[in-house]
């Protein structure tokens, strides 16, 4: 199986990157290969102008378009997705994401927020031609909290709830695998 993660923060110490991380930690051992997308640090100006043609950003719609599985990872900023995600999504060709799961995360202050995922982001994935959109999962800031910077030690620790929901969502996966559709694996940088 061949795995894409969009991490689309625009923040380099981001929960919604590493939810997106932890999601593909999940997945190890299933032989499955992936690329990791980091939004952010794709080529500001191409994006913006929408140059499909600069070779990072080719590059990155390429992986989109190999994968079997698309792992979406945002952050909800006033009830919507990050403003960096729908620059990249804009760059995929119309149906993307037909024959493909999906997998969306989102990370917000506070449960306000989970609607977000069914009404912003979920459409965006189906305009792009997403039928297997896999449950989605929201994580508060309390349900990630941030471990001690100081202490050198980095990133979050998830509550056990969140971890819970997160297997529950990829759990298709273990039945669905073996029926994926086998192609070579071209190299790609992203």
């Amino acid at each position: 199986m061949h795995i894409t993660s969009l991490s689309a923060s625009p923040s380099e110490r981001s929960r919604s990157t590493w939810l997106t991380q932890f999601a593909l930690t999940r997945l190890e051992g299933r032989g499955a290969r992936h690329d990791e997308i980091l939004v952010r640090q794709l080529p500001a100006a191409a994006l913006l102008a929408a140059d499909a043609r600069q070779p990072a950003i080719a590059a990155a719609v390429r992986a989109v378009e190999l994968a079997d599985l698309v792992i979406v990872g945002t952050p909800i900023y006033k009830a919507a997705y990050s403003g960096l995600l729908k620059v990249f999504l804009d760059l995929l060709p119309p149906d993307a994401l037909r024959d493909k799961l999906v997998l969306p995360l989102a990370t917000g202050g506070s449960p306000a927020h989970f609607l977000a995922l069914d009404y912003a982001l979920k459409p965006v994935l189906s305009a792009l031609g997403a039928r297997h959109v896999l449950d989605g999962v929201f994580a508060t800031d309390a349900q990630l909290r941030r471990l001690d910077l100081e202490a050198g030690a980095g990133g979050f620790v998830p509550e056990a709830d969140l971890v819970a929901r997160l297997d529950r969502a990829l759990a298709p996966l273990a039945s669905l695998a073996p029926r994926m559709r086998a192609r070579p694996e071209p190299a790609l940088s992203c």
